[in-house]
């Protein structure tokens, strides 16, 4: 497998994490992630809030997706940070097309996907953060769960 992006920039504004199967998919706007490796296996590690739809299916399902999405595509995924998949059809809104990835759910207009499997979660701990972070991240204590995930499949 290789990945071709630039690691530091391929999560900002420009990365879907959906999971589902094509009759009951969500798909999230994330900006937070690494890739690297962990337990001899090559990682995608997201982050989710607790109040998020996709955190609810994330529970539910091993497999997910990381699509990544050229510049020219930031005005179509601008629904998936502002409407919740609970009431909302965001591909009728954004236009993109859901497709098969591999084991998971992806976007036919994705530069690139990653098919990932959880391999562990854990909530972070604020009480481990620096108070400035705790402050702008979570005020209201609305944490992330952080997911650790094997990349199974990298699709162009």
């Amino acid at each position: 497998m290789e990945f071709d992006m630039n690691v530091f920039d391929c999560f900002v504004n420009q990365a879907l994490l959906g999971v589902g199967d094509k009759e009951h998919f969500n798909a999230m706007t994330i900006g937070w992630g690494a890739l690297g490796t962990m337990w001899s296996k090559p990682c995608c590690t997201v982050y989710v809030r607790h109040s998020r739809y996709t955190h609810e299916l994330l529970e539910d399902n091993d497999i997910f997706t990381v699509s990544f999405f050229e510049p020219k595509y930031k005005k179509n995924m601008v629904v998936y940070g502002q409407k919740s998949g609970r009431d909302t059809d965001k591909e009728a809104i954004s236009g993109f097309t859901l497709e098969k990835k591999g084991e998971g759910v992806g976007f036919k207009e994705a530069k690139k996907t990653l098919v990932c499997r959880k391999l562990y979660k854990q909530t972070l701990d604020t009480k481990l953060m620096p108070q400035d972070i705790v402050e702008k991240h979570y005020p209201d204590g609305n944490v992330h769960d952080m997911y650790i995930a094997e990349v199974l499949e990298i699709i162009d």
